[in-house]
């Protein structure tokens, strides 16, 4: 019985796995929200009028940066979906790589914006939305890992 559940528990997994990953970083965030990312970065940042300009600027400049590297990492788990029953240690290492220096790099980026947020509206603004931005980049990707498998998880299955 114990297998049975497991073998349906891993079709399904498998199913949604590809649905999740065809999606874009921000769909996630609708999805999760019911409201867009810019929407919500709105509300929570509640930028003052003479400040609203060169914050949404900087923005704007962000997210155009940020949803380079979102669509990475959706190509980075899509490939990994493509492989995954398959995977060798060389498309496991290609993978494990890629997937680092898009962290790295994301990380990079905010660094790099936080000093323009800071020129633009200040430290306390800077660091606010900084950590809104660490909060969507983990929810999205908490979001996705939770639609995959982990490596050798659907072959246990099998045992």
């Amino acid at each position: 019985m114990k297998k049975v559940f497991l073998i349906v528990l891993v079709a399904i997994t498998t199913g949604v796995f590809a649905q999740s990953t065809s999606k874009e970083d921000l769909d996630v965030i609708q999805g999760i929200y019911g409201k867009s990312k810019k929407e919500l970065a709105a509300a929570y940042m509640a930028i003052p009028d003479a400040q609203a300009t060169a914050f949404w600027k900087v923005y704007d400049e962000f997210e155009l940066e940020r949803k380079a590297l979102g669509k990475v990492k959706v190509d980075i788990i899509n490939e990994y979906a493509s492989n995954y029953a398959t995977l060798s240690n060389e498309s496991a290492d290609k993978i494990a790589k890629e997937s680092l220096k898009n962290s790295a790099d994301y990380q990079k980026l905010m660094s790099r914006y936080y000093d323009k947020y800071k020129k633009a509206v200040g430290a306390l603004t800077a660091a606010k939305i900084i950590q809104f931005e660490n909060y969507m980049y983990v929810t999205v990707l908490s979001e996705m890992q939770n639609s995959i498998p982990f490596i050798g998880e659907m072959d246990a299955t099998r045992k």
